[in-house]
């Protein structure tokens, strides 16, 4: 599994200045996480003892977060095998990586949806991976932080609980933003080969969790208010 402080980064692997040089990066340059990781200091609720069990699932989620939005590439990742892994969401069909870059992968993926297009808060078959990405890191200037809060089974099958939390310091689809901690939790399912790469990916959570929080603002008057506050996408902005 990642382990603490390798690669350039203090919570995630296969960030130094090597292992950056031949990756396709998908906004234009490596990512850097100082404002999301002072982020996650400040604000966890679990401190857990170097080498634990905790600290490397811990690490291994940061690092293959890291992965799966900031490299274009998935020959380029190392946490998981590209071509066997899947993802499934709250029970859904597995996905392959090229199902999930159809739909344009991160949080077009977390956040799937069967509610019908004129209830849909986020909708993300409107999304593309980079302006869905661009309306998240809007939303969260300082990083969507993330930790893991009990693992109840280690490798190769890792379940664990998980809390993701941010501060909606910028504006979300025509709302202002209220400054508010937006959070919500949930379980995930890591399944590592014999390599102890991740071959299968399994998430359980409720998505109005997160974008319930994201509608506390008031409603904007126009959306230039909202496309003066995008800030720069790649830096700082996830786990």
């Amino acid at each position: 599994m990642a382990s603490s402080g390798s690669g350039g980064d203090k919570y995630r692997s296969f960030l130094s200045a090597d292992e950056v040089k031949n990756v396709e990066w998908r906004f234009g340059g490596p990512p850097n996480f100082d404002v999301v990781n002072k982020l996650f200091e400040e604000g966890r609720t679990e401190i857990w003892p170097p080498g634990s069990l905790e600290e490397k699932v811990q690490n291994l989620l940061k690092t293959w977060e890291m992965e799966i939005f900031h490299k274009a590439n998935p020959e380029d990742c190392k946490t998981f095998d590209p071509k066997n892994i899947t993802f499934s969401l709250n029970g859904r069909k597995a996905q392959s990586v090229a199902e999930v870059g159809k739909i344009g992968g991160g949080y077009n993926f977390f956040l799937q949806t069967a509610l019908p297009e004129n209830l849909r808060f986020y909708n993300p078959e409107g999304e593309t991976s980079n302006s869905s990405h661009v309306a998240f890191t809007t939303t969260f200037p300082r990083g969507f932080a993330i930790e893991i809060l009990q693992v109840y089974s280690g490798p190769p099958v890792i379940a664990y609980k998980f809390r993701h939390w941010g501060y909606m310091e910028g504006p979300f689809k025509g709302h202002a933003p209220t400054g508010e901690k937006v959070e919500f939790f949930g379980m995930g399912i890591l399944e590592l080969d014999e390599n102890e790469k991740i071959v299968k990916v399994e998430f359980f959570f409720d998505r109005g969790e997160l974008l319930g929080g994201l509608m506390r603002g008031a409603a904007l008057q126009s959306s230039g208010e909202e496309a003066s506050a995008t800030g720069c996408p790649f830096m700082s902005n996830t786990a």
